[in-house]
């Protein structure tokens, strides 16, 4: 007996979600997760602390984007996700929505990986950046102490670095800076 169809999930069914769960909408189905574990939060807290100055603030570095930490995007296909972080160029987007959304899609997005997630970030949400036309996704593992860069070349991803461990590095499109990734996987004061 074939299994009745299912309806897709719509943004209501999202907005009745716990707040202590994450919730996103990618091929009609709503997928919840858990608030991110302390070394994952930690990794995007210092990843953004590091970019915002540089590039939002313009102090110690070029300006010119808006970089956010988990901005609920309303992308193609019905697709609402939250990335741990995302990155607009000004001279796209000169002024933040009054929505408490984003309809335009993000130059750069960031992924924290974790072993819940991880699956989804790459076989869900990388295609949804993709088909909206989002230019750069760093995957970051905390864990694995890992940096991948991609750049989106005729709608297709291409990995353009994997770096591991700590050092200083300068990575699209945020290579007008170095940024410390020890910095990112600092576990406890000190060290």
């Amino acid at each position: 007996m074939a299994e009745p169809a299912r309806k897709p999930a719509t943004y209501q069914d999202l907005l009745q979600v716990p707040g202590h769960l994450v919730a996103e909408i990618l091929g009609g189905a709503l997928i919840t997760s858990p608030r991110p574990a302390p070394r994952h939060a930690r990794a995007a807290s210092a990843l953004g602390a590091a970019l915002w100055g540089p590039f939002d603030g313009g102090i110690g570095g070029p300006g010119g984007w808006w970089i956010l930490i988990e901005p609920e995007l309303h992308l193609e296909r019905g697709a609402i996700v939250v990335p741990d972080l995302a990155g607009w160029r000004m001279d796209r987007m000169s002024d933040l929505p009054d929505t408490a959304y984003f309809e335009l899609a993000p130059n750069w997005v960031c992924e924290i990986l974790s072993t819940s997630t991880e699956a989804i970030d790459r076989a869900d949400k990388m295609p949804a950046y993709a088909s909206a036309g989002v230019d750069h996704v760093w995957l970051l593992d905390p864990i694995l102490e890992t940096l991948e860069v991609f750049r989106l070349d005729s709608s297709q991803w291409t990995l353009l670095r994997t770096i591991k461990g700590s050092g200083k590095v300068r990575v699209e499109p945020f290579e007008a800076i170095e940024i410390d990734l020890g910095l990112l996987w600092r576990k406890r004061a000190g060290t």
